[in-house]
């Protein structure tokens, strides 16, 4: 064994004194206010307020920065949060919010509603629109072209910068619809009057997006009206009728069985109707309906095995996943539907009876080209007299041979029956099985509000902004009043408005919720609204594009600490309360661990069927720091260059003013200060926050610029200083041109993880709050230095005697004062003094920091690609000991999502080591092959750094090989450690939901008789 004694065995050089030094000079104003008026720094504070003013200074700045500290020291204040009022006022907050946009919905049904009782249905009528698809466009002679004509576009901030016409809605109708259809232009006509109830809800809530009716009918009236974008075939493909905020209104959730006929007779194109026609189906279900499919010919077999005799939550993924399985069905024997539909009548029995599904409508969907057999007594067996299952049935191809025995499936079981012979017929057909189903809601005038899961409508807004934004929409169905057709329950369509996510998580500000707090929200199914953790995008090329899963993904699969789901389950049943978790959670983009104690409210929001949680981590998140200054003394400080505020936080509301929309956060605070923007609508708590921060950081500036001034007092490696506080505010130096500069994005507005974002502190911020006050923490950020050599970041937290505070004796509130200087020059310190020894210093994560080999230096950390943006973050950690070279690190493993060749949910895992800072040093040695490899590790004073010495003269390659960082693939599906039982058992798995309140799923005169169906359908 041997020891590391001073520099025995490896010479630093000089390797942090000179660093470490200029830091703690930078600190030092925080941590001892004595440190201000040493005489080297009073000094160079006046030097640089001569060469400024010009003219001899006294000592005044020094007093007054002190008076100035004084002044404050007594109106300061920790308080604690309480994160039950916490999350009860957010939700309050959230509430009245949400309430103001189903205000607004209810106005444009209820407009609707009148519009259509005092309009006569005209069979010729003549009416020109704004067809959104044609506006401002011109035929060859420069006229312009039916349905379009001139419509002012504008762009407008509120709307993404989108081109828009607030003073007008238009239409837009799908390719497969005919335009000048009598029931389209009565319907357009009609639903003119609603342009003057959007105008007015607009003016009434700036804060309103998109707001929209989606017609039976088939078109699509929008404010404000925009330029339709087509796809790459010049084809309209979108369908109001077909979104899920569409169906959710117009229907109660369901059950839904569908049954394929899969005989000899349906191969060729029928097979390919069939499939388009349960793809169909499929899409126009949701989270709150529940599904199954079964194929039949000879014999009746379930397309998922694993699914056979129940339902399933007909989320994205069950979606997805039958969509995989009916694409490679085949045809074969002869069609016995008799026992098809027994099957699917003992699903739907046993799940009524179980408590199952959806407990509200239940339907079997029948897709044949005929039924030969005598089939009628299954549903004398099973179905009447109640009827209380509907069976719909889609015929297809073009023989009619056995039209009347499909058609007397539907009519004799309260269904629907259609003919399919094209695949252009697949839609509009499908979509009238809604009409019946909503029939019971429509008679009994119940004007449901509905609440949509989390979507992206990549269709809508085809190559938009728009479409990358997570949103979630509010609707309403829309009923005719008129007499003589109310009791057939004539559905009208569906209005709506679209609530975009981020916006809504503006109620819950960062500030409040400390370093590593946050908020999220979740449906009444258990899935992800907002999560700081929801990636819902992945890259493919240059574009961004939703990942195939991304609403509906769980809670329990980013809150995955919560095993026994106690957390989940409180919240899907709308309960209010909290509990406490030891969680691991990772920073850096993964690369690093973090281990945290979280404490948990929730409640949930009325009137909605969300829920809503907030996490406060024991310590930081625990209090609030809260100081005053006057606006006067603020405003000054906060002028400074140096000064910048995390623009996505909301310090001033921008968005309700069109005025206003262009102001940056900064702009917008300074003109509500100075009374240039009075009618700004202000967060009072944050800018006081601000304020004081500013005030407390203000030395610092004139520090910085001492430093820069005096060159015998700055270490020439170092590129940038900064500093960041709770409020969001940052002051930041660079001391190299950007020409010269290695890491030339850091704190520029793309390097997201360092900045204040509205999801989350910078990295830096979040790891310096977890480490030791007054010690100093040295990382490599995850940049790219395009080959220019590498920098990494040394910075120190600074606290007061509060343990559970992050502040300073003399200027509290801000996590640490920071710097980046290049490693280059470092590793020139770091010398061997014997050749058959090497030295590196890591730091706390195991990666090397320092090395004489440039290609040790851990740059790369792990390589992310495709396989972190491909699926969604979850972690999973082990505690394992890799080897006796490791004895002080934990082993963890972070999983996240990997792309397959389909894409789809899977787990990756690659190891990240945590430091024990109990070990101050040890040795030992390791036995490879023929010699043998010593080492010693010690902890470097004050630092998150190692010393790590090796005998170099031992190769033990072999018996130990590199630790791989890539990430390795371990499907939750594919996984060989999990057989096809545990597969199966995961995709059964029914968690605990809470259902919607209202189902509509009877009505007396829902009860046609055999003949007036006959009539109706012909």
């Amino acid at each position: 064994m041997f020891k590391l004694t001073g520099y025995n065995i490896c010479g630093c050089k000089g390797l942090f004194t000179p660093v470490w030094g200029t830091f703690f000079q930078l600190t030092s104003l925080f941590l001892n206010k004595r440190t201000y008026h040493s005489k080297v720094q009073r000094e160079a504070k006046l030097d640089v307020m001569y060469k400024k003013n010009k003219k001899p200074l006294t000592d005044e700045p020094t007093v007054s920065a002190l008076k100035k500290y004084k002044d404050v020291e007594s109106v300061v204040k920790i308080e604690e949060v309480d994160g039950a009022e916490l999350v009860k006022t957010f939700a309050e907050e959230m509430e009245e919010m949400l309430g103001r946009k189903m205000k607004s919905v209810k106005r444009l049904a209820e407009a609707a509603e009148d519009a259509d009782f005092y309009h006569d249905y005209n069979e010729t009528m003549e009416f020109d629109y704004y067809n959104s698809l044609v506006i401002n466009k011109v035929d060859e002679d420069g006229n312009a072209l039916p349905l379009g004509g001139e419509f002012p576009l504008e762009e407008n901030e509120h709307f993404n910068k989108l081109p828009v016409n607030t003073q007008l809605s238009n239409i837009q109708v799908p390719t497969n619809v005919y335009n000048r259809d009598p029931d389209i232009l009565n319907g357009v006509y009609m639903s003119e009057a609603l342009n003057e109830v959007f105008i007015d809800n607009f003016q009434k809530d700036p804060t309103l997006t998109w707001q929209y009716f989606g017609s039976s009918t088939g078109f699509f009236r929008l404010y404000p009206g925009i330029q339709w974008i087509p796809d790459d075939n010049g084809v309209v493909t979108f369908d109001s009728r077909n979104r899920n905020w569409y169906i959710q209104a117009a229907t109660s959730p369901k059950d839904v069985v569908i049954v394929v006929d899969v005989s000899g007779s349906m191969k060729g194109l029928r097979l390919t109707i069939a499939k388009h026609t349960i793809n169909t189906i499929l899409d126009t279900l949701g989270e709150n309906d529940f599904v199954n499919i079964i194929a039949y010919s000879d014999y009746v077999r379930y397309v998922e095995p694993c699914f056979k005799g129940m339902l399933v939550q007909a989320d994205l993924d069950n979606r997805e996943h039958f969509k995989l399985l009916v694409d490679e069905l085949h045809v074969k024997g002869e069609g016995k539907v008799k026992k098809a539909m027994k099957e699917s009548f003992k699903i739907l029995n046993e799940a009524a009876a179980l408590g199952q599904g959806s407990l509200c409508n239940q339907a079997i969907m029948l897709i044949t080209d005929g039924a030969m057999e005598d089939f009628q007594d299954v549903f004398k067996d099973f179905n009447w007299p109640d009827r209380r299952v509907r069976v719909f049935t889609y015929l297809i191809g073009r023989e009619m041979t056995f039209a009347d025995n499909v058609k007397w499936i539907a009519c004799n079981n309260k269904g629907y029956y259609t003919h399919v012979s094209t695949l252009a017929d697949v839609q509009e057909n499908v979509m009238e099985y809604l009409h019946v189903l909503s029939r019971p809601m429509v008679i009994n005038h119940d004007h449901d509000i509905i609440w949509t899961e989390a979507y992206m409508d990549s269709v809508l807004f085809n190559t938009q902004a728009q479409s990358l934004l997570l949103m979630t929409s509010v609707a309403m169905p829309v009923f005719s009043k008129k007499k003589e057709t109310l009791s057939h329950g004539i559905l009208l369509g569906v209005v709506g408005t679209d609530v975009a996510l981020r916006e809504l998580m503006r109620l819950a500000p960062r500030y409040k919720l400390g370093v590593h707090g946050y908020a999220y929200l979740i449906t009444n199914n258990g899935y992800i609204l907002s999560h700081p953790d929801l990636r819902p995008l992945y890259k493919e090329g240059k574009k961004l594009k939703p990942k195939p899963n991304y609403n509906s993904v769980d809670l329990s699969e980013v809150e995955w600490e919560d095993t026994e789901e106690k957390l989940r389950t409180a919240m899907v049943k709308g309960e209010t309360g909290g509990m406490s978790l030891d969680v691991r959670t990772s920073v850096d983009k993964g690369t690093r661990v973090m281990f945290l104690k979280n404490d948990y409210s929730y409640t949930v929001i009325n009137e909605t069927p969300f829920s809503l949680g907030i996490v406060l981590t024991r310590g930081y998140g625990q209090y609030i720091f809260i100081g005053n200054v006057s606006v006067e003394e603020g405003l000054h400080d906060l002028l400074a260059p140096d000064l910048t505020i995390a623009n996505e936080w909301t310090y001033c509301e921008t968005d309700i003013d069109p005025a206003h929309r262009k102001l940056s956060q900064l702009q917008a605070v300074v003109g509500y200060l100075t009374g240039k923007e009075p009618d700004l609508d202000c967060d009072a708590l944050l800018l006081q926050q601000t304020l004081f921060d500013a005030v407390v950081t203000a030395p610092m500036e004139a520090y910085w610029t001492a430093l820069m001034l005096n060159t015998s007092g700055m270490d020439d490696r170092v590129e940038t200083v900064f500093l960041g506080t709770r409020s969001g505010l940052m002051r930041f130096q660079r001391y190299t041109g950007i020409e010269k500069r290695i890491a030339k994005s850091f704190l520029t507005s793309t390097d997201k993880e360092n900045m204040f974002t509205l999801d989350h502190f910078p990295v830096w911020y979040r790891r310096a709050a977890e480490y030791p006050a007054g010690q100093f923490l040295y990382y490599m950020p995850r940049q790219e230095t395009r080959g220019r050599g590498h920098t990494f970041t040394e910075q120190t937290s600074t606290h007061t005697g509060t343990q559970n505070t992050i502040c300073t004796v003399l200027f509290p509130i801000f996590s640490a004062v920071f710097s980046r200087f290049s490693q280059k020059s470092l590793s020139d310190r770091l010398i061997s003094l014997q050749p058959d020894i090497a030295c590196y210093v890591i730091d706390n994560n195991g990666f090397v920091l320092i090395s004489k080999q440039r290609n040790d230096v851990s740059s790369h950390t792990l390589t992310h690609t495709d396989t972190e943006k491909m699926c969604f973050l979850d972690f999973i950690v082990f505690d394992l000991i890799v080897s006796e070279l490791l004895l002080l690190l934990i082993s963890a493993t972070s999983a996240h999502k990997k792309k397959g060749d389909i894409l789809q949910p899977c787990d990756t895992e690659y190891p990240s080591f945590v430091y024990e800072p109990s070990v101050k040093e040890t040795n030992s040695i390791i036995k490879c092959g023929r010699c043998q490899k010593m080492f010693v590790v010690q902890q470097i004073p004050e630092s998150n750094l190692l010393l790590l010495v090796v005998q170099a003269d031992c190769d033990c390659s072999r018996q130990f090989p590199p630790i791989n960082m890539e990430p390795k693939e371990l499907s939750l599906l594919d996984r060989t450690a999990h057989n096809a039982s545990v597969k199966c058992d995961r995709m059964r798995s029914q968690k605990i939901r809470r259902r919607p309140e209202s189902c509509h799923a009877y009505h007396p005169q829902v009860s046609f008789s055999l003949l007036e169906l006959k009539r109706l359908l012909e």
